[in-house]
């Protein structure tokens, strides 16, 4: 079985960008929330993520695992795959 993957992403945002090449690099299926200017989206994305409104923002299995920097940061540290396993 596969991690549940969530990011909510905004279009033209270069750290979602680069959060969703590492997933796809990985061979990760995700959903992703586009929520380009949607202010009700962001506050419940907010309330998910612990106060958090930076973008993206990332879910494993219901972890929230945080923005763009700590995917990179779980990956180099080793510990995403077993994440997404």
């Amino acid at each position: 079985m596969s991690a549940n993957v969530e990011i909510y992403t905004w279009s033209t945002c270069p750290f979602c960008i680069r959060a969703k090449a590492l997933l796809t690099k990985k061979g990760v299926e995700f959903t992703e929330y586009c929520i380009d200017g949607d202010e009700v989206a962001r506050s419940e994305m907010s309330v998910r993520a612990q106060g958090g409104r930076s973008l993206p923002q990332i879910f494993i299995n219901d972890q929230h695992i945080g923005g763009c920097d700590d995917l990179y940061a779980l990956n180099a540290q080793g510990k995403l795959d077993p994440l997404l396993a």
